[in-house]
């Protein structure tokens, strides 16, 4: 039993007297390339990370349900709820509470401890490994018939309406249907997937992931004004979303949009749909290391056009360039969070110490790294 495993079942034994019916466990995720893309029906390739979140669960008889976590000092109780009455951390689990109920689920009662090692406010995901975690857990419980692709849709409608953060659906995708050592290529229109080959370790290579350690936080305005500005755009090019536009029809989009940040604001979407398409044509082929540009051409996007990233992220990805990596990005929404680079696997220490070098240097706060391998979605334990 791993650690997290073992301290979410001190956690229920403490809280509730008793030992949980189960465990379940959801993971974090890395997004390989495909930023903001999943709001705008586009395609995206994350993988899900070995740090999880695990929920120690059993049933409850008092008809209500009541969560504890190793990270809050208070649990959280509650019986049926409206979007808005849950609010903090305890919110994404009354959200798939309600996400359940609202699509038609009788939710069983239960008690749930949560523990975690996803690092928080970095951009890989906790809030769904969270939902997931928990929405695996009740549908176990009370033997509900919620088909696995049915799934990150219900997790989504929790943060969408209950919690409020206006995000798309990669990242409860990734938590729940991510295979391990594959990359999940999410067609977020038609949410067909496919699990791509994603074996670096054969190819000599890894992924280091730095967590800059300057939070992000998508529910302040940011990333909602981000995808007010794509749908604006889509608007004025009379199609459903960004992603009916394609590179060829780049030039014809950006002389029909006269608002600079909306012509902006498109051009990420539109390159950046391509840079995955393309990401996962080298990689079906086994060219691993050639996915490099396009992660840093993806990188210079979201700095450039979609001006989400900050100046510790920038840094990071530069200093890992100048390390030796093959390419290097940003990941996740943006403001914060971290960068993910594409190294060979003996360059880890070099490049994270490379990384530590420059934020010394700027006086920024320092940085963490570890070496992601891509694990397993959302299951019982």
């Amino acid at each position: 039993m791993s650690t997290v495993a073992q301290a979410a079942t001190a956690a229920f034994l403490e809280a509730y007297g008793s030992e949980p019916a189960g465990l379940w466990a959801a993971p974090g995720r890395v997004n390989l390339i495909g930023e903001h893309t999943d709001y705008n029906d586009g395609f995206v390739l994350p993988f899900a990370l070995p740090q999880r979140t695990v929920a120690a669960a059993g049933p409850a008889t008092d008809g209500r349900w009541s969560v504890c976590s190793t990270l809050a000092p208070e649990p959280v109780v509650f019986g049926v709820t409206d979007p808005g009455d849950v609010t903090g951390w305890g919110a994404y689990v009354a959200g798939i509470v309600w996400a359940l109920q609202d699509a038609g689920f009788e939710v069983p009662p239960a008690r749930i401890a949560i523990a975690s090692d996803v690092p928080l406010g970095s951009g890989l995901s906790s809030s769904a490994a969270l939902e997931s975690a928990v929405l695996t857990a009740l549908i176990d419980i009370g033997g509900l018939d919620v088909p696995a692709e049915r799934r990150p849709a219900i997790a989504q409608r929790a943060e969408n309406v209950y919690v409020g953060a206006p995000t798309g659906i990669l990242d409860q995708s990734a938590s729940i249907r991510c295979q391990e050592g594959r990359a999940l290529f999410l067609d977020c229109r038609s949410y067909e997937v496919e699990q791509i080959p994603f074996d670096l370790a054969g190819a000599g290579l890894a992924i280091l992931v730095i967590n800059s350690n300057a939070p992000h936080q998508h529910v302040d305005g940011e990333y909602g004004e981000r995808r007010k500005s794509c749908e604006a755009a889509a608007a004025v090019l009379g199609v459903l979303a960004l992603r009916d536009v394609s590179t060829d029809g780049l030039p014809q989009a950006m002389e029909r949009l006269d608002d600079d940040v909306l012509r902006r604001r498109a051009r990420h979407i539109i390159t950046e749909n391509q840079r995955v398409l393309d990401t996962v044509s080298l990689l079906r082929s086994g060219r691993v290391r050639e996915i490099g540009p396009l992660l840093t051409a993806s990188h210079a996007s979201m700095r450039d056009d979609f001006e989400i990233t900050v100046d510790q992220v920038d840094v990071a990805v530069q200093a890992s360039l100048e390390a030796g990596a093959y390419g290097a990005r940003m990941t996740g929404g943006g403001f914060g969070g971290c960068v993910l680079a594409l190294i060979d696997a003996d360059r880890a220490d070099a490049t994270a110490a490379a990384v530590a070098a420059a934020y010394e240097q700027r006086g920024f706060t320092a940085p963490t790294s570890w070496v992601a391998t891509a694990g397993p979605g959302a299951a019982r334990l």
